[in-house]
């Protein structure tokens, strides 16, 4: 298949905020998905009850995704083998495509893959994962996604044991002049999200703390200024 016109920008001029559609609501999804009006990008889970205990999404709902708005889509493949099935949502349309160093069999290889199709490449990290193993792979990223929940389900509580690694991560994005972005997903809410922020996260993953509000823009707005006000005082 020829390679969609490429579509990764580098370093974030500002905060992200990626909204979880995964607390939107699924009978009017698109139009639900779009009420986050400054939202960076729509993170869709995709999950395959095999690597964790639920199954969401999948590729008939990126598909339509794409169809339906003009968002940038985040797809974090919460499944086994994705160096199968991880190009195939580049070429459904996905703007960034995150595969589990602990389900990757050839991640460097995944991770060019992706690329090559005009996607980001991202690499997620559970929380008891560490980084440094493979802080000679992280050349090969777009973006870096450190859990701060233990992946399978929304709504659980925020995981502080986190916060070092996302400061560990940080130093050696620094350290070797990566532009690659670090986001975090759990738990993120305007009384997380300044911690992250100040540790060195730069893009942000909320589900109900965006859509589980009445005004989901506001929420977006609210958000991206806390993390700002907190990164600015982490650097």
């Amino acid at each position: 298949m020829t390679p969609r016109q490429n579509v990764r920008p580098r370093q974030p001029a500002a905060a992200q905020i990626h909204p979880s559609i995964l607390a939107a609501d699924f009978a009017r999804l698109a139009e639900h998905a779009e009420t986050a009006i400054g939202a960076d990008a729509l993170h869709v889970d995709v999950m395959d009850n095999h690597f964790v205990p639920n199954l969401a999404a999948g590729l008939p709902l990126v598909e339509s995704l794409r169809k339906a708005t003009g968002i940038p889509l985040d797809c974090h493949l919460m499944i086994e083998n994705p160096d199968r099935w991880a190009p195939q949502y580049a070429e459904a349309g996905a703007s960034s495509v995150t595969f589990h160093a602990e389900a990757a069999a050839a991640p460097v290889r995944l991770a060019r893959q992706i690329r090559g199709l005009g996607a980001r490449a991202a690499m997620a990290l559970n929380p008891g994962t560490p980084i440094e193993p493979y802080e000679e792979l992280l050349p090969e990223l777009d973006m870096l996604l450190i859990m701060s929940v233990e992946p399978g389900f929304g709504g659980q509580p925020f995981l502080d044991l986190v916060l070092p690694k996302i400061r560990r991560a940080r130093d050696m994005i620094s350290r070797h002049g990566l532009e690659l972005w670090l986001q975090v997903d759990g738990g993120i809410s305007d009384t997380t999200i300044e911690r992250c922020a100040e540790a060195g996260a730069d893009v942000f993953v909320a589900g109900s703390a965006v859509y589980g509000t009445a005004d989901p823009a506001e929420a977006v707005a609210g958000l991206r200024a806390l993390a700002e006000r907190h990164q600015s005082r982490g650097l």
